[in-house]
């Protein structure tokens, strides 16, 4: 018999309520100073660590530090900046596409809506929910792999579909509660809740997740598995 509504929130809100005492200061682990850095950045972050971006994205925005200055930069100067990330062909025509759209559709200021955010170069529903998230408080569920794979294995959704994760998730959470849920879910993946090799035995949800016993289930052999804040920076 398939679970109420009621008691599937009750159930999803009793986990996140765990994840939010093991990750109470949750921040966006890309480094940015305005929303067109972000953009950019999480751009960058597709297929690459959030590391790594972090450390290109200085030397680009030295020489490009605003939609104007990334419009009128040459791609292959772009390229040369971000080769480290990956896919920095299609990224740096992303980059400057959006860049172009911004100054000429915007007035050079990121717009602050997901059907505008979704249109422009390189962006999907993934990057426009960062965005909205971290640079203008607009609350919105990022479901990147790590998303994905733990709201699987806490039961909150079977879909595959990133959109369809995103809907079936957010009536479990208050949509006030949208940005934290996403990044506490992305630090408990990286940290925690491996692809391969989830430390079960150290999670702090072993007593409420469905899919506990999947990973390492011995204690101390499941702490060596944990990966710390520093290994993200």
């Amino acid at each position: 018999m398939a679970k109420s509504l009621a008691v599937r929130q009750a159930e999803a809100r009793q986990i996140y309520r765990i994840l939010t005492r093991r990750y109470p200061n949750v921040r966006c682990e890309l480094n940015f100073k305005t929303a067109f850095q972000l953009l950019v950045a999480t751009v960058l972050s597709a297929q690459c660590t959030d590391k790594r971006v972090n450390m290109v994205t200085p030397g680009l925005f030295q020489k490009f530090p605003n939609p104007r200055a990334m419009a009128k930069a040459d791609l292959r100067t772009i390229e040369r900046l971000i080769k480290s990330t990956g896919f920095f062909r299609t990224k740096a025509k992303s980059i400057k596409g959006l860049s172009i759209e911004i100054v000429e559709k915007y007035g050079g200021r990121v717009p602050r809506t997901l059907e505008e955010l979704v249109i422009l170069p390189g962006v999907g529903r993934k990057t426009a929910n960062v965005v909205l998230g971290h640079a203008f408080d607009t609350p919105g569920i990022t479901v990147d792999t790590h998303f994905g794979r733990l709201s699987r294995r806490f039961g909150w959704s079977k879909a595959t579909d990133p959109v369809k994760v995103e809907h079936e998730v957010g009536k479990l959470i208050p949509r006030r509660e949208w940005t934290n849920l996403s990044q506490r879910m992305i630090w408990h993946g990286r940290r925690v809740c491996h692809s391969r090799r989830p430390a079960c035995g150290a999670c702090p949800l072993e007593n409420l997740c469905p899919s506990f016993g999947i990973g390492e289930r011995d204690p101390i052999k499941a702490s060596s598995l944990l990966k710390s804040d520093k290994d993200f920076r």
